[in-house]
């Protein structure tokens, strides 16, 4: 694994407010520290990220992705599907200047080759670019998801020079390595689900990624978004002030198998904290920090952990009905998470838990599955 230091400084005065940068750099009549970014090695591409990366799934303020680029950040994931294909417009817009410097990924829920390709080429028009440097598969969960047309639909935009690398993302790495290994050396890049509330499981299927020569990049790094269980909020004041979201990110950044994070930024506030895990290591007080949120978070968050499929009688996939609700609750993105349940087929949006006497699923990890289900079919049915 190569970790590269910039030789150029990126200096964050007027980044955030003063009191932001008094909090990060010390009183205000010091200057301000020199920011040294890092890079890894995206697998095989040659790409060569920065290891924090912009994640632009929520992002409504294109200033923010301007500032980000400004400052360094090299890498900016977006996708098909989001915001409604808006996200990728201000994407484009944002980076339009600087594209040949930046590396853009996107990704596409297609069902069948034709609307994979129809995607990748909206894609290119709404970026306003001639490629994109990885296109991914999105939200493939099973060896059985990679099929054969959307594969060939992949290596047919490349061949045309549209993209640059074919990627997958997943929300069960564990479950879904096997088959993009099997598929090799089709795939060059996988996006996955990671962060401090996953088993040993998640690590080993990064090391053993890594090992087999794929990039590998970390989303949902803050496990469920700083407003997790608080409605209505895109940030929570205390765990900010308590430093457990970069805590969260500064944990996934610790294993060097992660070749980069893409957090969702929204604010400068939050590009500013994400930054700092540039130069700060992970540690004890961390560790600390992230085993008190992770007490509080138990009975919200699910891990994706899988031991749940196929549990409930009426055929409710709960882990995808409860990272809905993490997008409302987490991420204070409601209709994103409507967007989701709607797409979910007639009989299982029809579905009410309280219909149940007792619910059949059990989760090993604490999560409160019976309330968090009916919690979304009371916000989204």
């Amino acid at each position: 694994m190569t970790v590269e230091t910039s030789r150029r400084s990126f200096l964050l005065a007027g980044l955030a407010l003063p009191a932001a940068l008094e909090t990060s750099f010390g009183p205000m009549e010091q200057k301000p520290k020199a920011l040294e970014l890092k890079y890894r090695n995206l697998g095989r591409t040659g790409l060569k990220p920065t290891m924090v990366a912009c994640g632009c799934m929520i992002t409504s303020d294109q200033s923010v992705i301007e500032k980000a680029a400004d400052l360094g950040i090299n890498y900016f994931d977006t996708a098909r599907a989001y915001q409604n294909g808006n996200n990728e417009r201000m994407v484009g817009a944002a980076l339009k200047s600087k594209r040949k410097a930046l590396y853009i990924s996107t990704k596409t829920m297609a069902r069948t080759k034709e609307e994979a390709l129809e995607h990748i080429d909206t894609s290119l028009k709404e970026l306003g670019t001639d490629y994109v440097d990885v296109w991914h598969l999105h939200m493939k969960n099973s060896p059985e998801d990679l099929k054969d047309d959307l594969l060939e639909a992949q290596e047919i935009a490349k061949k045309a020079g549209k993209v640059r690398f074919l990627g997958v993302s997943t929300h069960e790495l564990p479950k879904l390595l096997p088959g993009v290994i099997r598929k090799a050396p089709h795939f060059d890049v996988i996006l996955s689900m990671y962060n401090f509330t996953m088993g040993p499981a998640f690590t080993a299927a990064f090391e053993a990624a890594a090992k087999a020569g794929l990039g590998t990049i970390a989303m949902k790094v803050m496990a469920g978004g700083a407003g997790l269980g608080r409605p209505g909020q895109k940030s929570n004041p205390v765990m900010q002030r308590e430093g457990a979201a970069l805590a969260a990110l500064k944990w996934v950044l610790n294993n060097e198998s992660v070749n980069t994070a893409i957090p969702s930024i929204t604010d400068m506030e939050q590009l500013d904290e994400n930054l700092r895990a540039f130069s700060e290591p992970f540690t004890d007080v961390d560790q600390k920090t992230l085993a008190a949120r992770l007490k509080e978070i138990r009975p919200l968050y699910c891990r994706t952990c899988g031991r749940c499929s196929g549990t409930c009688p009426k055929g409710i996939p709960v882990a995808d009905v409860l990272r809905y609700l993490s997008y409302a609750e987490g991420y204070g993105e409601f209709r994103l998470g409507r967007e989701n349940f709607l797409a979910l087929p007639e009989r299982i949006r029809s579905v009410r838990c309280h219909d149940c006497t007792t619910c059949a699923v059990r989760c090993p990890n604490g999560v409160e599955v019976a309330q968090r289900l009916r919690r979304a079919q009371e916000l989204f049915a």
